[in-house]
Parts: structure tokens; sequence; C-alpha cells
């Protein structure tokens, strides 16, 4: 017998598939986990290898749970018996580590057949984990650097050597020593990726998801149309305030558009947007989530591992660049608005700020801890806990209070009481089965990268790949930039942002702080930037994709849409790469006009690709904005001034052109 049961609180719902018994085992283990994570982020944090190890057995044994073998394939008994067996296995991989850690540390390199045996089992089914929580491409990069680890003629594939470039060749490594560093090791599949993971990550993941099944993402949605409904394309504007809001803490891009785009995208539609410019909106506005702190999709907590700066420093450095992007997609939905004279919503179509606020206030309250926590110097880790801690108390004594009242009115007190009680204990446990289902694709995406990371370092394959890129772009950094962004297209195409993020800060990063001077910080907000555009560059565009179906659009032209709206993803890092102070530091006045340089090569590049400003812009006008931003880029004073008075004369003229059109539209 087949269960279909599906669980709804405001915005949320879990459709569990299976076997009764499959559906409580699940539901166990996701809630069994996300307490593990709050027990060591408040209570004990365990040793590395205890916490990891005991992270990744759960996160792989719900994903044999939560994701089939073939997607569009119901699983038969035959496929559960094989599922199963996947499940003790990835359960098993755990508890051996656990059990025997002494005896691993003892041994100190002279591991047993036991170790390595159980070393490639727990590889096999990570990668199978894989295949079904992330996609093919991630686990096919998987195990094409695990082969080329075999590559070399002291490697278990050593005829493989002859057919590599001479860059690219190495020593080779057998079998033991590959199972053992993936398994045994601190690099491999137990590295700094998974243990950000099953930190930091997990616990701000966790935050949305309880964030989310407490009726807060309805809230921040309703008080984006109160802020912005009334103007010019009202809904496009409040999705893009309302994906700054969720997009922070949700983790992820997809799950932003499914949340905000299901209000936003008919409304969009409905005052005058194409379905593919709204489903484009959308998509690129919870892209922008990604940046923003204090979550940045996983990105905050892997940056600052890597460059070993504090948690709340790459949030500060964060906050203005991700506001930029958010500039730069309301600037297109402001001009397209204008371009085709669209109104804003009536203001019986809107929510009432003051209802809104007496609905959700209480909302701001974990937030506003969360952020003063980060400040006060505490470790994310515990912030996550005191956070989610402070969600579940401020809503339980909402959900009393409201109980309390409704009891006095109707004279059942003890039952409004109870019956409030009983909802929160279900939004409880719903909060932590989908803070752990949402937190599957990235623990196992991490265990994978780490596995990743490793072969790059057994092999020297990062200094190698630094030679190709200091060959291909011929020491030019404009050229070594490039090489990074298309380098990110193609990983974006298999792997997700974080994987794509951690594989190719390892490649490029150490080529373009040390050989191109770029300072590491802004290298890896780069790479961490130019990783985002899959999930709004065709011919994969896993948000756009979303966005579309909502829409009810074509794909690619709703692809095509977001790639163009979510343009700021390339302009602002390349920016800082030629211009660090924003970023990394320097005198008020400096930071001021770089800004202000910026903003205004943003302007004109949002103005370039609609022609329209404040009215049509004439080909002529749009070649000297177009050089003016150009010049914008270039780190030399006479060249920043010369392009700032180009785009300032355009901008002025077209307003000026505006206005003596005015009255004769008036009068028409």
């Amino acid at each position: 017998m087949t269960q279909q049961n599906e669980l709804d609180t405001s915005t949320v719902a879990i459709t569990r598939n299976g076997p009764r018994p499959i559906v409580i085992l699940t539901a166990v283990l996701a809630v069994s986990l996300s307490l593990f994570q709050m027990y060591i982020a408040g209570i004990d944090p365990l040793g590395l290898f205890y916490q990891r190890g005991i992270h990744l057995a759960l996160v792989m044994m719900l994903a044999f749970l939560v994701f089939p073998p073939f997607q569009r394939h119901e699983r038969g008994a035959l496929a559960w018996a094989v599922d199963l067996l996947f499940l003790c296995a990835a359960g098993y991989s755990g508890f051996y580590l656990i059990y025997n850690l002494d005896d691993i540390f003892a041994r100190a390199g002279f591991w047993d057949e036991m170790d390595i045996w159980v070393g490639i089992m727990t590889i096999v089914v990570l990668l199978e984990a894989c295949r079904r929580a992330v996609g093919l491409g991630m686990t096919m990069i998987g195990v094409i650097v695990l082969i080329y680890a075999f590559a070399g003629p002291r490697g278990a594939l050593p005829w493989l050597n002859d057919w590599l470039p001479q860059v690219l060749q190495h020593r080779g490594y057998d079998l033991e020593r590959v199972a053992a560093q993936m398994y045994l090791g601190q690099e491999g599949i137990f590295g700094v990726p998974l243990g950000v993971a099953a930190t930091y990550v997990f616990m701000f993941v966790l935050f949305g998801a309880v964030l989310e099944v407490t009726g807060a993402g309805r809230f921040f949605i309703d008080l984006a149309f109160t802020l912005t409904g009334k103007k010019r394309g009202g809904p496009a504007k409040a999705a893009v305030v309302a994906s700054a809001t969720l997009g922070s803490i949700s983790g992820s891009a997809i799950a932003n558009v499914v949340t905000s785009g299901a209000f936003t995208i008919p409304l969009m539609k409905k005052v005058g947007y194409k379905p593919a410019e709204a489903g484009g909106i959308e998509a690129a506005a919870s892209t922008g989530g990604q940046i923003t702190p204090p979550l940045m999709g996983a990105g905050a907590f892997l940056i600052a591992e890597y460059t070993r700066m504090p948690y709340l420093d790459i949030l500060k450095v964060s906050i203005f660049p991700a506001i930029l992007y958010f500039f730069t997609v309301y600037l297109f939905v402001h001009i397209i608005a204008v371009k085709r004279n669209m109104k804003g919503m009536s203001t019986e179509d809107l929510p009432v700020l003051r209802d809104t606020m007496l609905r959700g206030w209480y909302f701001l309250i974990p937030l506003g801890l969360l952020i003063y926590l980060l400040v006060m110097g505490y470790s994310p880790m515990r912030v996550g806990f005191y956070a989610i801690l402070a969600i579940f108390f401020i809503t339980g004594v909402n959900g009393l209070w409201m109980a309390w009242k409704r009891g006095r009115e109707n004279g059942r007190l003890i039952d409004e009481i109870m019956q409030s009680a009983w909802a929160g204990a279900r939004k409880v446990w719903l909060g932590f089965e989908l803070g752990a289902r949402n937190a599957l694709a990235v623990s196992i995406a991490c265990g994978v990268a780490g596995m990743i990371v490793a072969v790059v370092g057994l092999t020297g394959l990062g200094l190698k790949f630094t030679s190709i890129m200091l060959a291909f772009s011929d020491g030019n950094l404009l050229l070594a930039v490039l090489l990074v962004w298309f380098a990110s297209l193609i990983l974006g195409v298999g792997l997700p942002v974080t994987a794509a993020y951690i594989v190719l800060i390892i490649l490029v990063g150490p080529a373009l702080s040390n050989e191109f001077g770029v300072p590491l910080l802004i290298a890896h907000l780069l790479v961490f930037w130019y990783s985002q555009d899959s999930n709004v560059t065709p011919p994969v565009a896993l948000a756009a994709f979303a966005a579309a179906a909502i829409a009810r659009s074509k794909t690619m032209e709703t692809s095509f849409a977001a790639w163009k709206y979510a343009k700021g993803l390339y302009m602002v890092p390349l920016y800082f790469v030629f211009n660090h102070e924003l970023i990394m530091g320097g005198p008020l006045h400096v930071l001021l006009w770089d800004a202000a340089l910026l903003i205004l090569s943003l302007v004109a590049f949002a103005a370039i690709f609609e022609n329209f400003l404040f009215t049509w812009m004439r080909w002529p006008t749009r070649i000297i904005m177009t050089l003016g931003m150009v010049m914008v880029f270039f780190p030399d004073i006479t060249y920043e001034i010369t392009g700032a008075a180009l785009i300032g004369a355009t901008v002025i003229g077209n307003y000026l052109a505006a206005r003596r059109l005015q009255p004769a539209l008036s009068a028409a």
C-alpha cells in the first residue's frame, strides 16, 4: 500500500510518497538530523569526525528514502530492496568511522583491509546519493576526478596517463591511497566543504525552513507589496523586495522562485509584463537572494572558511554589492514599467500595512536577534541555534495568546489552548523535517566537492590549472576574468551553485591571487558571484525554468529574460576586480567616488539594454553611453571622469528630451 500525504501550513507543503513505514522512517530520520544539528550547535559541538560522520550518514540515508533511483518511475519492490541496501550502507559508513575512530587514529596511515573496503563503499554510496539528490553532472565530475587520480605510472590506471596532455600528467595513485584519502583523511569527503555544510549552512537552512512553516514567507511578501504595490509595475518591484528578504535566508534560488513567484508572477502578468518577462524578473530577483547576507546560499560560510576571515566581515563587505544587484533588477523593472506606461495595483488589491504588521511583526524579532548576535561576535552556528529557538518561542507565545483570546470569546479556553499547542507542535515537527530535506542537496554536493578538492591537492591540478590560465590569458587580467566566467558557465551546467564555487575557486583562486594580484577576498567574491549564473543563463537556468513553469511561458525565452535582468552578476564583481577599495576599504572620498561610478554605470547598462531611460534613446546616444560605461571600469582617474561625463551628459539629455515630449503627450 502506498501513501501520499501532503501537509500544508501557510505556504509550506511536503509531499511524502511511499509505503507507510517508509514515510514514517523518512520523517523520523529528518527530524532526528535536525535535532542532532541543534544539539551540536547549542549544547555539545563534538569532534570533527563525529560531527561530520553522523551528519553525512543521516543525510545519505535520507537521500535514498526521499529520492527514487529514477525520477520518472515509481519504486517497485526490487527498487525499494536495493534502496534499503544503500540505506544500510550509508548508515554503516558513519557507524564504522565513529566506532573505530580511536583505532583508525592509532593506525596513523597503516590502514587495514576493512578500512579501505568501507572507504570504497562510502565513495560509491555518496556518488549514488549525489546522482539522485544533486544530478548526474556533479556525479560525473566526481567520477572523472577519481579516474584522474588513478592515472599515472604509479596509479591504478597507468595507461590513462598517455592520453592526458603533458601539463595534466602526474604520478598516479592506487585504489588504497585514494580510498584512504577520501574516507579517512580530513581533506576528502569529510573536508572543509562538508564541515561548513554540517555546521553553519544546515543551521541557517533550518532557520529559513522554520521561518517558512510559521508563516514568515507570506508576511514578507505582503510587506513587500504594501511598500511597492502602488508604484508602476508594483508586483515586479514587490518581487525584487520580497526576494531580497526571503532569498537571503532560504538558501535556494529555486525555493525562492516557488515561494514568492506563486504570488508575484501572476500579478506581474496582470499589470502588463509579458509572461517570459515576469518569470525572468522573478528568477533574477530570486538569484539575488543567494548573494545577500546573512546566508548567501552557504557562500558566506565557505568564503569565511577559505579566506580565514571572520564571518561577520564577509557579511559587511557583501551588503553593498547585494544592494547594487537588486538596484539593477529594480531599475530594469522600473524602465519597462515607464516605457509601457504601466500602472500600479489598486489600494483594494493590496494588503494594508497596519494589518500586515499586526499580523506578523513578531517575525522581525528573530531576525533582529540574529543580526545582534552576529554583531556581538557569537559563532554563526550558535546564532542559528538561538534564532531558531527565538522563532519557536515568539510564534508559540503569539499562538497561545490568540488561542486565549478566542477561548475567552467562545467559552472554550482549554480546547483552544490545546488545539493551538498541537498546531504548534506540528509546525515544529514540519519545520525540522523541511529543514533536513532542504539541506540534503547542499550537504551531499559538499561531500562530493570535498573529494574533488582532495584530488586537486593530491595531483597538483590547481597549479597545473594556473599554468593553463596564464597561457590562455597571456597575463591579461580581463581575459583571465572572462575565462573564469566561461568556466563557471560550463560548470554551472552540471553543478549546483555551491559546488561550482568550491571547484572553481580551488582551480582559479590561486592564479587570480598569486599571478594576477587580485586580493584573495575579491577573488572569492568574483568566483562566487559568477557561480550564480547557472540559475539564469541558458541553456541550463534552473531558477528560470521554475519561474517559466509558474508563468506558463517558454523556458528558453524566460531564461534569456532572466539572463538579461541578472547582468549585475557580471558587472558588479568585475568592477571590484579593477577597483578594490569598495571591498578592501580606502579613504572615504575614494569609496564615495567609486560607488557613484558603479551606480552610474549600472544605470547606463540598464538604459542601453532597454533602449529607454526617461524616454526612448537614439542609437548615437546608446553608443556614447556604452563608451562611457566601458571607460568607467578603467582604474584611471582620467578615464573615469571622462566616462562619468559621457554617461551624465546622455542621462541629462534623455531627461530633457522626456520633459519636452511630456506636454505633447499630455495634449494628445
